[in-house]
């Protein structure tokens, strides 16, 4: 597949096909690019995901899972794929995981209506599994329409296929990169933990996930907080 399709913040515009793409084909064959600008919103693309075969994950969902939140958000939160809850109400982070989700956004005064949220995959991996490299390639497009419907100035990756989806690396080390500062198409890119994993890890002690994960959220508010006052002068 052609890397020129992910290359959509070069000019600083939105882009445009530059050539038409009738939608009907790019669901069934991963190798058929999506040019940026073939979407105009979520719907479009939830339409296109709910009939989508472009990877093996179309034959067992029940629903795509497109994004919950605000469109126009400064923030956007990217997780794995969807898990059991998500496939059978077609939003995304609302299980288990997804309630700790929102009381951490809470802890530092953020709502739904401050977050984008979404997923690497927008379709369940059975039995809940890692998706592979196959599938976040073949909905990579995707994620990346809806990158550039949103334009966040910040981006949360929940967890390491977060990181591997959208950056396009191996063997990532979730314990050794999380909380670092990350540049990618002139945003900044924080990985965290995802929130199912600190579901397995209790803890509060000082250096346990879950006090990590409260220093991380900090400082993603600090930065969209120093965002909100540049762009105000």
């Amino acid at each position: 597949m052609s890397e020129e399709q992910f290359s959509l913040f070069d000019s600083g515009e939105i882009a445009t096909p530059a050539t038409a793409v009738d939608p009907a084909t790019i669901p069934t064959n991963a190798d058929v690019p999506i040019p940026p600008g073939t979407y105009a919103d979520m719907d479009a693309i939830s339409t296109v995901c709910n009939q989508c075969h472009r990877c093996g994950l179309g034959e067992t969902r029940n629903h795509a899972v497109i994004s919950r939140g605000n469109p126009a958000a400064k923030l956007m939160i990217i997780g794995e794929g969807p898990g059991e809850n998500e496939d059978l109400t077609g939003k995304p982070f609302v299980g288990r995981a997804g309630q700790l989700l929102d009381r951490i956004l809470a802890s530092v005064k953020l709502t739904e209506a401050d977050v984008l949220i979404c997923n690497i995959v927008k379709c369940r991996p059975p039995g809940n599994r890692k998706p592979n490299k196959s599938e976040m390639a073949a909905c990579r497009p995707y994620l990346m329409e809806q990158i550039r419907m949103v334009d966040p100035p910040v981006i949360l990756l929940a967890g390491g296929s977060a990181i591997e989806g959208l950056f396009e690396e191996k063997g990532v080390k979730i314990t050794k990169i999380r909380g670092e500062w990350r540049e990618w198409e002139g945003r900044q890119c924080m990985p965290v933990f995802h929130p199912s994993y600190l579901l397995r890890n209790p803890s509060k002690e000082k250096g346990s996930p879950k006090w990590l994960m409260w220093q991380d959220i900090q400082e993603v508010k600090r930065k969209l907080d120093e965002i909100s006052l540049e762009t105000e002068f």
